[in-house]
């Protein structure tokens, strides 16, 4: 997920630390000629550990089990939890226009908060709507309709916003450190969900009130965890985009990054100091993107890689809400598995990622995760399916997804160079957004109009299109580390 890096001058524990006080903030002569001071990084990680572990809470709400399952008491139709799936990705290709913003901001926590931040507080308006579905002020097709409009408008601030972000933590993340601190965050992370997600599920299937009037309450406790998050971005080391693009305006390489790109120490969100700027004409970008062949040959992989997952991806949920008709607190547990798979292994793979590359990585476990979908044919409503290979399933999906996911960002960190690195970021989002929204549309609408058999065909392909993928992986020896 980033891309780039600040060496410390010597290694850093990734413990997470009580986060420090603010401090003064680095005057401009102090920042030219030092690097951030070890306990600086030490502090902005663990701000940003502690940020994801919020995150993940607020995704609980947002994401897709417990929408999904509001979606079904709704009624919605097959069509929409395509669109579901498929908004979030394509919205994505709003992220270089977002780039383009960021790179002129002065401030990347300043940034954030504008863009994640209303993002993020647009979720109140649906928990409004629901209020008003419960005294009779709205019908479910109206309930829908505004559920699908909050995803879009949240999903394009948070698109903005995201490429930012990654540069930000991209130049924060020691390159010896990478794999591991990203394994951890992320690992912690689905500890959160796999906590957090079982009891939100009880919640809603529970509540006196309707698993409708549920999720409004765990929607509405997910955005203030949400807000807070972006809170603890506070206390990391903010970094004037300006700055980065000044300095290394003749760097084309993703090495070391010293720390004179931080105009403030944690905490200190004061102006980031300015110093005269030096764009580099757009068609200049665009050569250099067109040069950079291990770029290019990434996004053929992660563009294909992502049309083909979304492809089948958005309907295993719905096939065991709707099709096998279980409750939603079984879904769940079922997905809590996942991402107690997913935390376990994330440390691992981090660990290993550091010692011998990504792209192994990414072809070992692509390659597994190409059979998923066959393996979900397999799956039936017997007790036996139940009780040991619907677990088994989500245990081995998440297992795997989580190397992929650490490897995918990992790799994209190596192959940007540091100027202009959001982007980089930004077009590599907008290809797998595009492609992703198309491979869930796409599926969505075989699987409305070609009934049962057509979601069959849909698995089938899919896992068909995943092997195919991982082609240009395997041809590209030499792309990253």
């Amino acid at each position: 997920m980033d891309s780039s890096q600040i060496e410390t001058g010597a290694p850093l524990s990734i413990e997470i630390a009580q986060i420090a006080s603010p401090s003064t903030t680095l005057s401009p002569s102090s920042t030219l000629s030092h690097r951030i001071p070890k306990d600086a990084v030490r502090t902005s990680l663990s701000a940003s550990t502690i940020d994801g572990v919020f995150a993940a809470l607020f995704s609980i709400g947002t994401g897709a089990i417990l929408l999904g399952n509001f979606l079904v008491e709704l009624d919605a139709s097959p069509v929409v939890f395509g669109m579901v799936s498929s908004i979030p990705m394509l919205v994505n290709l709003f992220q270089p226009m977002g780039a383009y913003l960021s790179e002129r901001s002065t401030s990347r926590f300043q940034y954030s908060l504008r863009t994640h931040g209303i993002g993020r507080l647009l979720w109140l308006i649906l928990v409004i709507g629901i209020v008003s579905f419960s005294w009779g002020g709205l019908n479910s097709n109206q309930l829908v309709i505004l559920s699908l409009l909050i995803l879009v408008c949240s999903n394009f601030l948070g698109g903005l916003g995201a490429a930012s972000w990654l540069s930000w933590m991209a130049m924060l993340v020691p390159r010896q450190l990478r794999g591991r601190y990203f394994g951890l965050r992320n690992s912690l992370a689905n500890l959160t969900e796999l906590v957090g997600l079982p009891i939100a599920g009880l919640a809603v299937s529970h509540w006196y009130g309707g698993a409708i009037q549920g999720y409004g309450v765990v929607l509405f406790l997910g955005i203030i965890f949400g807000i807070v998050s972006l809170g603890c971005q506070y206390f990391q080391v903010d970094i004037n985009p300006q700055l980065q693009n000044t300095y290394y305006a003749n760097s084309s390489q993703t090495s070391e990054i010293q720390s004179d790109l931080a105009p403030n120490k944690p905490g200190e969100i004061s102006e980031p100091i300015s110093l005269p700027q030096m764009p580099t004409p757009q068609n200049q970008i665009d050569s250099s993107i067109w040069k950079n062949s291990n770029f290019l040959v990434f996004l053929l992989y992660f563009g294909s890689w992502t049309f083909a997952v979304n492809l089948s991806a958005p309907f295993f949920n719905l096939y065991l809400l709707d099709t096998l008709d279980l409750d939603v607190s079984w879904v769940t547990f079922y997905n809590s598995l996942r991402a107690g798979a997913h935390m376990l292994m994330l440390i691992v793979w981090g660990r290993l990622a550091d010692k011998i590359g990504n792209r192994p990585i990414l072809i070992s476990n692509g390659l597994l995760i190409a059979v998923i979908p066959w393996l979900w044919l397999k799956m039936g409503s017997s007790p036996l399916d139940l009780w040991l290979w619907l677990p088994l399933l989500h245990i081995f999906i998440g297992a795997n997804w989580g190397g992929v996911d650490l490897c995918n960002n990992n790799l994209q960190i190596e192959i940007a160079p540091v100027k202009n690195q959001s982007i980089y970021f930004a077009i590599a989002a907008a290809v797998a957004g595009a492609s992703g929204a198309l491979g869930a549309t796409i599926g969505g609408f075989i699987a409305q109009f070609a009934g049962s058999f057509g979601i069959a065909e849909v698995f089938i392909v899919s896992g068909v299109l995943r092997l195919a993928s991982l082609v240009p992986l395997i041809v590209k020896k030499d792309l990253g580390s």
